[in-house]
């Protein structure tokens, strides 16, 4: 926030204040003092969004702790100088923070006073259905069940008050509460080798990702449609299932999160589907995709309910059930087997991609890709035709194969492909795999 912009910010407030405690009851002045918020509109995160000069007035004082710590505990100080003035304010105290942390109440001061019915009209801001909260731009902190819900603390999107602060986006990082790891990759589109079919349904993809608002906008689709886009990926390990997740974000310059299943999951009754929450609450509203991979874990078929047990484990995926289908972005469920994923979310997919073990050309250019051939020379047998010619394995093999191969021809400074050297190295490959050559 610049100088000019708190000084702005205070002269707002500041007469906002002293309307109030005039008990003025001029809704015309008080709407040429709440206006006097649009001239700030750098300080408002999502600017396509709804916004009205009450909405500002709320998000500006949500945003004060964080870009103007002093500047609340001043304007009190000025403003209210008799003891009895304080309650009407609202306001509260940290844990660690030390100056007055704005609350609902704090709100419906500024913009209301002590006015029933400006008051109620205030109160609508944090309604359920208030842009405000279904975007999770500014929440109420939940109180004790005996005192009032609008003295709880004001809650802005951390992620939005990074954005007007600094101008950029913060990328989460890995947490137990933020349970996902942002996917990132150095090739291009262009290297990615699946067989034609898997291709054509990854363009259905890329169609909605670019397409997708309008459907649902401008075509007025979204009566009839659910948000978002659900895909499941599967196929054997290896075959490009996360590096296509990825590249999907890498093209469409979209964030792509891979969810921590493990740390997801939990033993412990209502545990899942608080972690469950947690992570969609913050993936909502930033156009991130979602790559839950090894999905049996948690998208896997549900059994009969025999105990408490099964009866724990069927709610989790009802509750994720619907997560994924409330959720605005895209959803990439990844799945050895297709078989193991439960009936009622294969319904729910807008796509079924399979992976599929590469065909003897895609061995081919995944060869060509893999090695730095531009350093190397091949013996007879050795070069990516041949190699395709005589071994049925998976990119990621490939990868593997050649890494292994090139870090043997560093250490020895040599230069020259063998086929000695890419069995020994295949051979302890498909090992691990508890394949033979």
């Amino acid at each position: 926030m610049t100088a000019a912009q708190t000084h702005a910010t205070s002269t707002l407030l500041r007469n906002l204040i002293l309307f109030q405690l005039s008990d003025s009851e001029d809704e015309g002045e008080r709407r040429d003092l709440l206006r006097e918020s649009s001239k700030l509109r750098e300080l408002y995160p999502f600017p396509n969004a709804p916004w009205t000069d009450e909405a500002r007035v709320a998000w500006l004082l949500a945003l004060l702790p964080h870009a103007a710590p002093d500047l609340l505990d001043r304007l009190l100080r000025e403003q209210l100088t008799e003891a009895g003035d304080f309650p009407r304010l609202g306001g509260a105290k940290g844990e660690h923070y030390r100056g007055i942390l704005p609350t609902g109440e704090t709100v419906l001061f500024v913009l209301a006073g002590d006015r029933a019915d400006w008051r109620a009209e205030a109160r609508t801001l944090f309604s359920g259905d208030h842009f405000l909260a279904e975007r999770r731009i500014l929440l109420l902190a939940e109180v004790p069940p005996a005192e009032p819900r609008l003295a709880g603390k004001l809650l802005p999107d951390p992620d939005a008050v990074e954005k007007v602060l600094t101008g950029h986006e913060a990328k989460p990082h890995f947490s137990t509460r933020f349970p996902a790891e942002r996917l990132t990759t150095g090739m291009d589109w262009d290297d990615l080798v699946l067989s034609p079919r898997t291709h054509d349904q990854l363009a259905e993809i890329l169609a909605w990702i670019e397409h997708g608002d309008t459907l649902l906008g401008d075509w007025g689709m979204k009566k009839r449609l659910k948000p978002g886009y659900r895909t499941l990926f599967h196929g054997p390990p290896g075959t490009g299932k996360t590096l296509t997740a990825s590249l999907l974000g890498k093209r469409t310059g979209r964030d792509v999160y891979r969810v921590d299943l493990s740390m997801v999951v939990s033993k412990y009754i209502g545990e899942t589907e608080k972690n469950l929450a947690a992570l969609f609450a913050k993936a909502e509203n930033k156009n991130w995709i979602l790559f839950f991979d090894e999905a049996d874990a948690l998208f896997g078929k549900r059994t009969a309910t025999k105990d408490a047990h099964d009866r724990h484990a069927n709610q989790e995926v009802s509750y994720l059930l619907q997560r994924v289908e409330a959720f605005d972005g895209l959803v990439i469920l990844a799945s050895n087997f297709k078989s193991n994923i439960d009936e009622a979310f294969m319904r729910r997919f807008q796509s079924v991609i399979p992976f599929l073990l590469p065909s003897r050309d895609e061995r081919q250019r995944l060869w060509e890709n893999a090695w730095p051939v531009d350093r190397l020379t091949f013996a007879d047998g050795c070069d990516p035709a041949s190699l395709a010619d005589d071994y049925e394995i998976t990119g990621a093999t490939i990868n593997n194969v050649v890494q292994k191969s090139c870090l043997r021809l560093l250490a020895s400074g040599g230069r020259h492909v063998n086929q000695e050297m890419v069995l020994n190295v295949l051979r302890q490959e498909l090992g691990k795999e508890g394949k033979l050559v």
